[in-house]
């Protein structure tokens, strides 16, 4: 069950112990006198041990603190991100209370076997392996009883706290911690969600169904309930281990995750957050398996299109398109310093052509706009901080895996087959028919919406309207959309072939079609002009 907090009905006095509780901690540890400034900070070890001993909200917290690299200096995000997310297991008698209690049954009539050590203890659950009674191994993952009540009571404290700090130290206010609070107990309620976990699976495995190489376990739906996950078993070894034992194999190994990010990232517009060596193994028939979508984020249409202008962008060095990109993937900034954003961005693609292409780091790149963005008033999606921790957790690994490998090689090659994919005939065929389905709609609905709220006007309190004038200014109107409509379709058609014509290494049918559109909408756009000034002649 996914753990609801509400920050409009938190409970300040049942808050109140745990928040004295913290700010003792924060005391004894110099964490407080930070807030005198930068001089007085505290060690970044100190910061980290004090996450810890605060524990598993706070544990999660400093892991989100670690993404923010825009609010702190590099040492405080690099002790921050050797946070641990390994708790004391429970006790095999409070797995098999929630185990049973979830599932309705006997944990002997669930399982024919059921692990009693488990195979990982974090902060939101620990898995143990069972053996179904058909004889297949699986994984059963188990969230620890009172999460609820103690992520509640945490989260209450600590939006108090920052009330608290802010109402004393205003200068706190530029730093938005409320907004981030909210953010982090936004992000608990999503991890907590075993329900919304066993979803995402099944839109992984269906948009990733083609990727050869690749398997990720299904969820056992007859045995998952609530607080109980339980998936196919990835009977395996981490591919840090494998990469170690079979160095010849990591190339093909590295594509398929490439692959599998970008394809998830601008095809579905989903992708996998945490995509760090303990979550990826290799089977012993040479697959990858993907493991833990506990964490994991989602864009819209509108993001993943703003998304690939600014990776196009960046990669031809253009500042300007890049800020242009940054700032509609951030909708709700007001007050953005646009002219110091654009020298900013302008230093950052110096700095990445300057060193080449070979060498550039997306999640480096993004995390170096998000700083310049949060320094000129930019506020930054969390699916954008999101994102630039998936790759950054991604490049880690591939470096990890394999030194020498040129990641962005393998970046280009599934930029190139997705734009081939984007530009294939059944894909434009598919988009075009959904545009002439809208325009047609539009076309048809347009004169009796229009006559609509003309009759509402002229029998309304908004004065006297003559018929004959509503009527006139109705006629105008109609045909004006009308001519909107054409304008639209067409100009469709000259845009739809230009976009044809600027796939890179593409030839053939796509530029004759591309060239075909162009021209019918050329021509279609000069019969339509011609048509208007006749009709308007004629009507004069």
């Amino acid at each position: 069950m996914a753990v609801r907090v509400d920050l409009e009905k938190r409970n300040v006095v049942r808050a109140a112990p745990r928040l004295m509780q913290i700010l003792r901690v924060l005391a004894r540890h110099k964490i407080l006198g930070a807030l005198r400034g930068k001089s007085h900070w505290p060690p970044p070890k100190e910061v980290r041990e004090t996450f810890e001993e605060l524990g598993l909200t706070f544990l999660k917290f400093g892991q989100v603190l670690a993404m923010r690299r825009d609010l702190l200096p590099d040492a405080y995000i690099d002790e921050l991100e050797l946070l641990h997310d390994q708790l004391p297991a429970m006790d095999i008698r409070a797995i098999r209370a929630t185990v049973e209690s979830e599932l309705g049954a006997p944990l002997s009539d669930l399982f024919a076997t059921f692990g009693e050590t488990p195979l990982a203890a974090a902060t939101i659950a620990q898995v143990h392996e069972a053996t179904m009674r058909d004889g297949r191994r699986v994984a059963v993952k188990v969230q620890r009883p009172d999460l609820e009540k103690m992520i509640s009571t945490d989260i209450a404290a600590l939006t108090n706290l920052v009330a608290l700090l802010e109402t004393i130290f205003p200068r706190l206010h530029s730093l938005d911690l409320p907004v981030l609070v909210r953010e982090f107990a936004s992000s608990l309620n999503r991890e907590t969600d075993f329900q919304r976990e066993a979803r995402s699976i099944v839109l992984f495995r269906t948009a990733l169904a083609e990727v050869p190489n690749l398997w990720i376990p299904d969820v056992v739906a007859e045995r998952s309930n609530g607080n109980v996950l339980t998936l196919e078993f990835a009977d395996g070894e981490r591919v840090d281990v494998y990469a170690k034992e079979h160095p010849g194999e990591i190339p093909q190994a590295i594509k398929t995750l490439v692959r599998l990010m970008l394809q998830t990232i601008f095809e579905e517009g989903l992708f996998h957050a945490d995509p760090h060596c303990g979550n990826v193994f290799v089977l012993p028939d040479g697959r990858l398996s993907l493991l833990d979508f506990g964490m994991t984020g989602e864009l819209d249409e509108p993001m993943r299109d703003s998304l690939k202008l600014l990776l196009e962008a960046v990669v031809k060095g253009d500042a300007r398109a890049a800020r242009d990109a940054y700032l509609e993937m951030s909708p709700g900034s007001e007050n953005v310093r646009g002219a110091a954003l654009l020298m900013d961005i302008k230093a950052v693609l110096h700095e990445i052509h300057r060193a080449g292409m070979e060498d550039v780091s997306i999640g480096d790149t993004f995390d170096m706009l998000l700083r310049a963005g949060s320094r000129h008033g930019v506020h930054n999606p969390p699916e954008f901080f999101l994102l630039t921790r998936a790759f950054v957790i991604l490049e880690s690994m591939i470096r990890q895996l394999d030194p020498q490998h040129n990641y962005m090689e393998s970046f280009r090659d599934e930029i190139s087959r997705l734009t081939e994919q984007h530009f294939s005939l059944d894909r434009i065929k598919d988009k075009t028919g959904k545009l002439v389905r809208e325009m047609e709609r539009l076309a048809m609905d347009a004169p009796g919406d229009t006559r609509r709220i003309l009759r509402r006007i002229a029998e309304g309190n908004l004065g006297r309207v003559q018929a004959p004038s509503v009527e006139a200014l109705g006629g105008r109107i109609s045909r004006n959309l009308e001519r909107l409509t054409g304008a639209i379709a067409f100009g469709s058609l000259i845009v739809g072939g230009s976009m044809l014509l600027m796939p890179p290494m593409m030839a053939g049918w796509p530029y004759t079609l591309g060239e075909a559109m162009i021209i019918s909408g050329i021509i279609g756009m000069i019969i339509m002009l011609f048509g208007a000034l006749l009709s308007d002649r004629g009507r004069r």
